[in-house]
């Protein structure tokens, strides 16, 4: 058995990027990017108007009060074709290219239009109302680093860098399998006595795909071993990263390892020091990583969080140390001694800090519905008052 930090190094350690594909932009949302943005074109790609007004030379202004004729109109996407020449000027709405020859554009409020002339009662003075041509970004600039994720706000970057395709990490893809008699789908009549939902997969697959995973397929498998051997080879040609719920303790019914024993199952770590989550174990067989949940609902998700959401991020191209990001955090509520082994508290954010949520048991699933920070305590820590500061993990 080993410690939290040894299990944590090992993980950070396979959580390398698995390659590089290219796709379309309009498939690119929550892809991490393996090559940094660079743009094509600047933008603006012109003078363009930040107004709606009128563009004119600065020299017509001067001995304002002045009349100039209104020679034409320029709008975004339809330009005045011609120069700015003296003594007029061109009706302009924004995001329109300025004529050559214009010095700014005055607002609209501020002149008064008189049929084919508008009036200026000011000379020039204030803001020009340009935005000047690469003021934004030049040509060749870099909009979006390599390693981030596109969000909405990068993808409007990419867009306007005239990148219609992107090179971005491939992400893993992710086969969770759920084993369990005792288990049955939620909402259907149990078919057996008791039924239990089954629950954890439907959790392990939205934290595989908040970190970068693709879950390729969730699966329910009983506990008997040719079943779950099957199960074993089907997957591993499917899948970078198989997760086992359940049967990963000692007992007699308990398959998890044992179901990838005949594929040559080399295994990483079988246990961790952890509480709650100790069955958890990390191996490999042949290309694939196979991670083995316990079986009840929050220790699964505790070690999901902690071990499989670094290496989910590390293979689709992320920091791993991005998904393992401990910081420092007020207690609002006391917390009680440790005991020898490291445990990870489930809380919730606070005005001020964290406290712990209720139900500490390994099972419970309405206090984990309840849950969106983990706490960290070393083993043999003393009970901690309300101010502590504690280590904590956003779950």
């Amino acid at each position: 058995m080993i410690s939290y930090d040894q299990a944590s190094t090992l993980v950070m350690g396979l959580a390398q990027p698995l390659g590089r594909e290219t796709v379309r932009l309009d498939k690119a949302d929550g892809r991490i990017l393996a090559a940094a943005i660079v743009a094509r074109r600047a933008t603006p790609c012109a003078d363009v108007s930040a107004m709606d007004g009128y563009a004119v030379r600065d020299d017509d202004l001067t001995d304002a009060p002045v009349r100039l004729a209104v020679v034409g109109d320029a709008y975004a996407g339809q330009a005045f074709e011609g120069v700015l020449t003296p003594r007029a000027c061109v009706r302009i709405f924004t995001g329109a290219a300025a004529p050559a020859g214009t010095d700014r554009v005055v607002i609209q409020e501020e002149v008064a239009r008189e049929g084919p002339l508008a009036l200026f009662a000011q000379p020039p003075s204030g803001p020009r109302n340009l935005r000047l041509a690469g003021s934004d970004f030049k040509a060749g600039d870099v909009l979006v680093e390599a390693g981030l994720r596109l969000n909405a706000q990068r993808l409007v970057a990419v867009a306007a860098a005239d990148q219609a395709r992107v090179s971005v990490v491939v992400r893993p893809r992710v086969l969770i399998i759920g084993t369990g008699d005792e288990l049955d789908e939620p909402g259907r009549p149990s078919r057996i006595r008791p039924g239990i939902p089954e629950s954890v997969t439907f959790g392990v697959a939205a934290l595989a795909r908040a970190w970068g995973g693709k879950v390729v397929d969730r699966w329910r498998v009983g506990d008997e071993l040719p079943a779950l051997e099957k199960a074993a080879r089907s997957a591993v040609g499917l899948a970078d990263i198989i997760v086992v719920t359940g049967g990963a303790s000692v007992g007699e019914r308990d398959f998890a390892k044992t179901m990838f024993a005949p594929l040559d199952l080399d295994l990483i770590f079988s246990k961790v020091a952890i509480k709650p989550g100790k069955p958890v174990w990390l191996g490999r067989v042949h290309r694939a990583l196979i991670v083995g949940l316990p079986g009840n609902p929050t220790s699964a998700l505790v070690t999901a969080r902690l071990f499989l959401a670094p290496l989910i991020a590390g293979l689709a191209g992320l920091d791993p140390t991005q998904a393992a990001g401990w910081r420092l955090e007020a207690l609002t509520a006391p917390l009680g001694p440790c005991g020898d082994r490291e445990t990870f508290v489930r809380g919730r954010r606070t005005q001020g800090g964290v406290e712990p949520v209720g139900d500490q048991d390994a099972s419970a699933q309405k206090a984990l519905a309840m849950s969106d920070v983990l706490i960290r305590r070393r083993p043999g820590a003393t009970a901690a008052a309300v101010g502590t500061r504690v280590e904590t993990l956003d779950f």
